[in-house]
């Protein structure tokens, strides 16, 4: 039998109340043990880890690509100092891939918030998704459970 890969994962998806406001995005019990019976579990929160406290100031990257927070506040610093803690984490454990949040400034693969507060998505990832990336690491977001499940991802 092979040994489990390490997973990466948001740790709002595992209930953690990590979430800017105070909450979590946890997944279903079902996904999470589907999740836990193939990978070792790695929660992160790069917004965290980037010193951002919980709850927080909701923020979504601007056009310009830095990350402002509701009350006009730029907190790039924060969000990139939390993408290389978490990619550290990941590196340290030999990830390969990561479920993140989906829309997140932070942890978004597809879309992310366009910067005006007023609720729109459009297409972008996050900054410690295009770190990740950069590095290899294969990002799914909890959407993409089944795929993710699926694929072979044996360091």
């Amino acid at each position: 039998m092979n040994p489990k890969s390490t997973l990466i994962i948001s740790s709002c998806l595992l209930g953690i109340p990590c979430r800017y406001d105070g909450k979590h995005n946890a997944l279903s019990e079902e996904n999470i043990k589907k999740i836990a019976e193939k990978f070792v579990v790695i929660p992160v929160c790069p917004e965290q880890l980037g010193t951002l406290p919980t709850p927080r100031i909701p923020a979504e990257i601007q056009l310009d690509g830095r990350i402002v927070n509701a009350e006009g506040e730029d907190v790039s610093d924060h969000f990139y100092a939390g993408a290389e803690a978490a990619y550290r984490i990941a590196e340290i454990n030999h990830c390969r891939c990561a479920l993140m949040k989906a829309d997140s400034p932070s942890c978004g693969n597809k879309e992310v918030y366009n910067g005006s507060f007023k609720d729109i998505l459009v297409p972008g990832k996050g900054i410690t998704v295009k770190l990740f990336e950069k590095h290899q690491i294969k990002v799914y977001n909890e959407t993409e459970i089944e795929t993710l499940i699926g694929e072979n991802l044996h360091v």
